[in-house]
């Protein structure tokens, strides 16, 4: 039998290659073939989950949301020393220097992530922004996000700070962050779906005892972290709640 796991397509684009390692190592470390598929936007990936074909995944706050409530996955590890928070940026030659210049009509760039989007929007209410004032522009990657802004076909645009942080030196230059969350309760989270619902236990202990070892550690470095640890049930729950709060 085939495991599937994928990843929130959040992540920064130079850590495809680590992902594929990531995937290698958990094979030996489980003794099962594991298929790994990244997928080029949050739709497509969603649409996979609809299908049925992920049983692992490494999933951002709002789609851990939909697999832990709808589809019975169960949280194992998540990243003991990040937070996901988000940014709300323009380009460096931009008029605005803080949220409260953006003025309405405002036209911002996005992907479709529910949990990225809504913070968004709560950084955008001190302008006195809103969806009925401001003109939205939906793009598949966060690196189409950033490219609308430089291009001047979108004032502002959302994204997570890590996938921000991830973009090159070159395209941060010429970028400015408005805003940054500081909610420091959103979080990504692995979800094991109930093919592997028997070997969450163990699952949680290889995943949390990486950084026990070198290689282990290089490892969680490459993917932007430095240790993993136990997430329960409830600690999901928790989140979730916190998602729903900010939604409504």
């Amino acid at each position: 039998m085939t495991l599937n796991f994928t990843v929130s397509p959040s992540f920064p684009n130079e850590r495809i290659s680590d992902w594929y390692i990531f995937n290698t190592w958990l094979q030996r470390a489980l003794s099962a073939q594991v298929h790994l598929e990244l997928y080029d936007g949050f739709g497509a990936q969603r649409q996979a989950i609809a299908d049925g074909k992920v049983d692992l995944i490494y999933a951002n706050p709002f789609d851990a949301s939909l697999l832990v409530r709808e589809k019975g996955f169960r949280a194992v590890a998540g990243p003991d020393d990040r937070a996901d928070e988000m940014v709300v940026f323009t380009t460096d030659a931009s008029s605005a220097r803080q949220i409260a210049d953006l003025k309405p009509g405002t036209r911002l760039a996005c992907t479709d992530d529910p949990a990225v989007n809504t913070v968004g929007r709560i950084l955008l209410e001190p302008a006195g922004l809103g969806p009925d004032n401001t003109v939205t522009v939906q793009k598949e990657t966060y690196v189409q996000v950033a490219r609308d802004v430089l291009q001047g076909h979108v004032d502002v645009g959302f994204m997570p700070v890590e996938a921000f942080e991830g973009l090159s030196r070159l395209v941060r230059r010429d970028l400015r962050p408005l805003v940054t969350s500081q909610l420091h309760a959103l979080f990504h989270v692995f979800l094991v779906g109930p093919a592997l619902a028997a070997r969450s236990d163990e699952i949680t202990e290889l995943l949390t005892g990486l950084n026990d070892s070198d290689k282990g550690r290089q490892m969680l470095a490459a993917l932007g972290s430095t240790h993993w640890r136990r997430v329960s049930q409830e600690d999901a729950e928790f989140m979730i709640d916190i998602i729903s709060t900010l939604a409504q």
